[in-house]
């Protein structure tokens, strides 16, 4: 029976084990993994079980099989090793030909790094890759990682990226927050998450120019709970574009550049501004100290 550590809306990843050899060996004979991995020479089922089986003896290793919640399909895997080369464990991945190009690589590896299991035991997270791999430094940089420096390893030039488990957390934070802000479908906003999110004593400012109007967290609330209740404003959701975060100790500050949409008294619309977040880090996680925002003047 397989340990599943998480699903998605579309995969399970669980544990590999000695059930996977039949498709290890197909993803091991890829054109892809030998060219940017290596060839690790196994050529049957029965290397591959013997390859499986020193990753489960290595306590170094995490290998996590990747599959589509339809048909129980297995598709890639999502690797989390500590080498011997580097000060923290580095995330890999590898999926089959069929299944690239369709996003389920950064869905798996996404919902790995944020798993809590990996957010409880590492402090930071690396990743290498081929200097010419361009499709996994694509993945690397959506998933949030930034480039370090170069490394030299066996021979080969490699990349080496890396991301803090705090931004990780800021990342989800900042995620969260955005996500209330949805009547979609019907959905109706869980408004206590603002209080998971936020500090009590929150600041919210809007500038206008050079005005701005400047709220606490319960004079924030109160026109949006209405607006998104009352018919007024319909279908409307927001999110983040790009986003650059500093950390500083146990405080931290992001730009966001960010787009909305919705219906506004019948009237759609869609509209795209900044907002600086201000974070402090307290005995209950990361929190939003203070928001300003501006939305861009319409063409």
């Amino acid at each position: 029976m397989k340990e599943q550590i998480h699903s998605t809306d579309r995969l399970f990843i669980s544990e590999m084990n000695l059930d996977d050899a039949e498709f290890i060996l197909e993803l091991l004979q890829t054109e892809g993994w030998k060219k940017f991995i290596g060839d690790r020479n196994v050529n049957n089922k029965q290397e591959a079980e013997v390859y499986i089986r020193k990753i489960i003896d290595n306590p170094n290793f995490s290998y996590l099989a990747v599959r589509l919640k339809d048909g129980n399909v297995p598709i890639g895997m999502v690797s989390m090793i500590k080498r011997d080369y580097l000060d923290h464990h580095d995330i890999g991945f590898a999926f089959l030909p069929d299944y690239n190009g369709k996003g389920y690589a950064f869905e798996a590896a996404s919902a790995v790094l944020n798993h809590p299991s990996t957010l409880a035991v590492h402090r930071r997270i690396l990743a290498t890759t081929l200097k010419h791999n361009s499709s996994s430094i694509q993945l690397l940089e959506r998933l949030g990682l930034s480039l370090d420096k170069e490394i030299k390893v066996e021979g080969k030039e490699l990349f080496l990226y890396s991301i803090e488990v705090d931004q990780l957390l800021l990342n989800q934070l900042t995620h969260r927050f955005f996500s209330i802000f949805n009547n979609v479908n019907g959905h109706q906003p869980d408004w206590e998450k603002m209080r998971e999110t936020c500090l009590p004593e929150a600041i919210f400012i809007k500038k206008t120019g050079l005005e701005e109007e400047i709220y606490d967290l319960q004079s924030f609330l109160t026109p949006r709970v209405k607006i998104l209740a009352d018919g007024t404003l319909k279908e409307f959701k927001e999110w983040e574009l790009s986003a650059e975060t500093k950390i500083s100790g146990n405080i931290a500050q992001r730009f966001s550049i960010y787009e909305k949409s919705g219906a506004l008294n019948g009237t759609p619309f869609k509209a795209s501004g900044n907002k600086i977040f201000q974070f402090i880090k307290t005995l209950e996680g990361w929190k939003i100290s203070a928001l300003v925002w501006e939305d861009f003047a319409s063409a």
